[in-house]
């Protein structure tokens, strides 16, 4: 088997349409389809206008959990099926998986969709606030669960596939997440993770040093270290150190460039360029106002100017920026290796 790299790979740059004067696609919507279990943690604490969860006094997750900020996840699932040609993974788990489990599942739709695809897994989701679908397919289950809180409640050897997504800013000790990982995977089972950075950037320098969006990725960076969550998991190779440092294989890093805006020349990342201008835009309030007011000490009519000064660049053709990301496949070693 051959070690994975020292250098983390790269996304190729993403030519730019010069000839777009296409309109904007920011009013158009995607609804989302959320319920709620019963419980008493419906009772969401509200900062500001917006909802968050309230499963643990001890969990202190920092996006909402409310019906705009799920839109934008359900969107951003479908940004990431155009990016991925449609595939949910890229994980060579073989046709007939048999238990899967999702953490962090947010409105559960990778779960959800995995079910379908998949009928012979009995698929669990699980996430800190319970605003996933009732109407699901019979062999998928959801529960209230903080991923950071280990040991897990499942036994060992159990999984053939584990999925994370977007779990920045969660989990303030990785290690301890991924030995659990390891321990709850079956021999040749596989896990997969993707993440995205928080740095908004442009590979031609169409971004002015002074934007607003500019200081997105520093800000996010700096709550990080009051908090002590980490905003820059897509970085350094965190993903695969940690894989690694579990005693998982086989690892493999697939990075890619999610454009905001429909400046890309190539069909398949202007409609994801398209997608991500709409989630960001839809989302972009709810990333910053817990962070910003309650860790950062700024008044909520500082953020408001801050975010009206990101929205007026979002819209701005001319810049042609973009976050990257990256997923990592590992895979526990099998018995007889």
């Amino acid at each position: 088997m051959t070690e994975p790299s020292n250098t983390q790979p790269e996304a190729a740059a993403i030519p730019v349409d010069l000839a777009d004067d296409g309109e904007s696609i920011l009013e158009s919507d995607n609804a989302s389809s959320t319920a709620s279990l019963t419980s008493s943690v419906l009772a969401y604490r509200k900062i500001h206008g917006r909802t968050y969860q309230n499963f643990r006094t001890s969990v202190e997750y920092w996006a909402p959990n409310d019906e705009q900020q799920n839109e934008g996840l359900d969107i951003n699932h479908q940004m990431m099926l155009i990016l991925n040609d449609n595939k949910l993974y890229h994980s060579p788990i073989g046709p007939n998986p048999q238990r899967v489990i999702d953490i962090g599942t947010g409105t559960g739709i990778w779960a959800v969709d995995f079910a379908d695809e998949h009928p012979s897994a009995v698929v669990i989701g699980t996430d800190v606030s319970p605003i996933q679908p009732t109407w699901v397919p019979p062999n998928i289950k959801f529960e209230l669960d903080d991923a950071k809180a280990v040991p897990w409640p499942y036994p060992d050897n159990h999984f053939d596939f584990l999925h994370m997504r977007l779990l920045i800013g969660s989990i303030n000790d990785w290690p301890a997440v991924y030995n659990e990982i390891f321990r709850v995977l079956k021999p040749g089972g596989w896990v997969e993770h993707t993440e995205y950075d928080c740095a908004v950037v442009s590979d031609d320098n169409s971004q002015p040093a002074d934007a607003a969006l500019a200081r997105w990725g520093p800000l996010f960076l700096e709550a990080g270290e009051k908090t002590g969550q980490k905003f820059d998991l897509a970085r350094d190779q965190k993903l695969l150190k940690w894989m690694k440092g579990a005693g998982l294989t086989a690892i493999k890093e697939y990075p890619f460039k999610l454009p905001l805006g429909s400046w890309p020349k190539e069909r398949k990342m202007k409609d994801v360029g398209n997608l991500n201008l709409v989630m960001t835009d839809k989302s972009l309030e709810g990333y910053a106002l817990y962070l910003f007011t309650q860790v950062l000490g700024w008044s909520v009519e500082e953020t408001h100017v801050y975010l009206a000064k990101a929205r007026k660049e979002l819209r701005n053709k001319s810049i042609h920026t973009y976050y990257a990301g990256i997923t990592v496949c590992g895979q526990k070693p099998k018995r007889n290796e």
